[in-house]
């Protein structure tokens, strides 16, 4: 999770955007904010928009946000059942996810500010409908059909004519198909950004070393 700040104030007092990112389904929630909000406000809406909908996370990914930091934010999470993972200077790839998705964000309002001429406040509930309804290459699929089995019914014609109807049983085996699909697939990502990382890491500290070494010789 994370945030889009300075944005223009919108009609209702926000100014700005927190992005929480599902790390499974890479579904994620846009919620309008303002910065000045306490934390125990921002506490009531994770609550009401994230946990009565998904449940309580496992654990949760942030920045180096103060708003993360603080005691009162962990103890929070720790009563919930959660733990709150810091990004590490030497694994920058535990945040990398909300950067990607802050950055489809921010390329999807521009788009529909200047086609509707709204707030983008206003656009923000369609926005994150579009995010999720459409194809994810990380996962091969579109978020909401990792989360639900299927994409969902738009007007912008995503589906074709004679889309199967799917009820019941066998509704909740192909969701089930879904997920047993998506996890290795996250899984295998997040091995492979660890790795490079870590190799990343390592030949940072071969540099040093060489470094080191060169002026001792100098010297």
């Amino acid at each position: 999770m994370d945030f889009v700040t300075h944005l223009p104030r919108s009609s209702k007092g926000h100014d700005s955007i927190w992005v929480i990112v599902d790390r499974l389904t890479k579904c994620a929630h846009f919620l309008p904010i303002n910065l000045r909000m306490s934390m125990e406000k921002l506490a009531e809406l994770y609550i009401r928009e994230i946990v009565r909908l998904h449940g309580v996370p496992n654990s949760i990914v942030s920045d180096r946000d103060p708003r993360f930091t603080s005691r009162f934010w962990q103890l929070l999470q720790e009563a919930l059942g959660s733990r709150l993972r810091m990004s590490s200077a030497y694994h920058p790839q535990t945040d990398g996810q909300t950067e990607r998705t802050i950055q489809s964000l921010e390329d999807l309002l521009r788009v529909c500010v200047l086609d509707h001429l709204g707030g983008w406040s206003e656009v923000l509930p369609l926005v994150e409908f579009t995010y999720n309804n459409s194809y994810h290459s990380s996962i091969g699929m579109a978020p909401f059909e990792a989360l639900y089995g299927r994409r969902c019914r738009t007007p912008l014609c995503w589906f074709q004519d004679g889309e199967a109807i799917l009820i019941g049983p066998e509704l909740l085996q192909q969701t089930t198909e879904k997920e047993v699909n998506v996890s290795p697939i996250t899984s295998a990502r997040a091995e492979y950004s660890a790795s490079v990382s870590d190799i990343a890491i390592e030949d940072d500290s071969n540099r040093m070393l060489m470094r080191a070494a060169s002026v001792d010789k100098i010297q």
